[in-house]
């Protein structure tokens, strides 16, 4: 069905499969529906209705028909294909005491598409480069408002433009490794560590890769923090994202607070506004408002 549509994946963010709801795209400010022919439609009633074979098939498509081999990747409610882009998948979750054995029942599907959007960081470098280096940054957005995308293009500049990176792509959405090889442009003097826990590959790459500067997506728990003061305390400069809607709200956040108390970031990029990727405000170490923008 998907085959029959002209989709702009430059726009397209999501593709929404629900057993027994509408079939739906979901692009960067709007939504739209598929009939039953394949065709788009603005009318909820003519929208194509999700089966379970249809859930059932797709997982088995990206999964190259061996779910037992994406067993891992399931268990943590996601698979990565190649392209960077993420499935997400939920249904029943079995347990093995606290932890999560596997999930059964697959009834839903969240297709992200992943965007590289080269350029994107031009705005926001004046801001957080000094004297030649990149201060220690963390990016800030609500889910969905390009976070990952504007890491990528910083890790990609300040690498040709001769800094050792040093990539921990838990999820594998930054450089898109496909067989160990990033598909993503991530720049010339980038290492990564694919699929890898962020608190166990940042001191990995310390010992091993020798990097100036580490990055990594969606930190939060104490074990990033911790291994975040490693991090530092080895030398190394640190570009990070988190989750958040303003600065005010990752201060508050447990984990992270420790990090704004010892002021280990330098800067802060918070992304808001209507479009995905747009800069609302910029801030030093100490809070202080360095760019406002609209």
């Amino acid at each position: 069905m998907v085959e029959k549509l002209k989709l702009d994946f430059s726009r397209l963010w999501e593709i929404r499969l629900r057993v027994n709801s509408p079939f739906i795209l979901r692009y960067e400010d709007s939504e739209i529906y598929v009939d039953s022919r394949g065709m788009k439609t603005d009318d909820a009633a003519k929208a194509y209705i999700v089966t379970a074979r249809d859930v059932n098939d797709t997982l088995e498509c990206v999964c190259n028909h061996s779910l037992y081999a994406y067993e891992d990747e399931i268990r943590q409610g996601f698979v990565t294909v190649c392209g960077g882009h993420r499935v997400g998948v939920a249904g029943k979750i079995i347990l093995d005491g606290n932890r999560i054995k596997c999930i059964r029942h697959i009834s839903f599907l969240n297709i992200r598409v992943a965007h590289e959007i080269k350029g994107c960081s031009n705005r926001v470098m004046q801001y957080i480069v000094s004297g030649g280096r990149l201060l220690n940054t963390l990016i800030v957005s609500a889910p969905c408002h390009g976070k990952t995308t504007l890491l990528r293009d910083i890790i990609r500049v300040v690498s040709n433009s001769g800094t050792t990176v040093g990539v921990v792509d838990e999820r594998s959405e930054i450089a898109a490794c496909y067989k160990g090889i990033p598909q993503n442009d991530v720049g010339i003097r980038t290492d990564v560590l694919d699929c890898c826990p962020k608190a166990a590959g940042m001191m990995m790459l310390v010992r091993t890769m020798a990097p100036e500067l580490i990055a990594v997506d969606e930190i939060g728990g104490p074990a990033d923090v911790d291994a975040i003061f490693g991090v530092v305390n080895c030398g190394c400069r640190l570009l990070a994202t988190a989750h958040g809607y303003s600065i005010d709200d990752v201060r508050e956040r447990t984990g992270i607070r420790r990090l704004v108390e010892n002021r280990v970031f330098e800067r802060y990029v918070v992304l808001g506004g209507e479009k995905a990727g747009q800069v609302s405000d910029i801030f030093d170490g100490q809070g202080n408002r360095l760019c406002w923008c609209e």
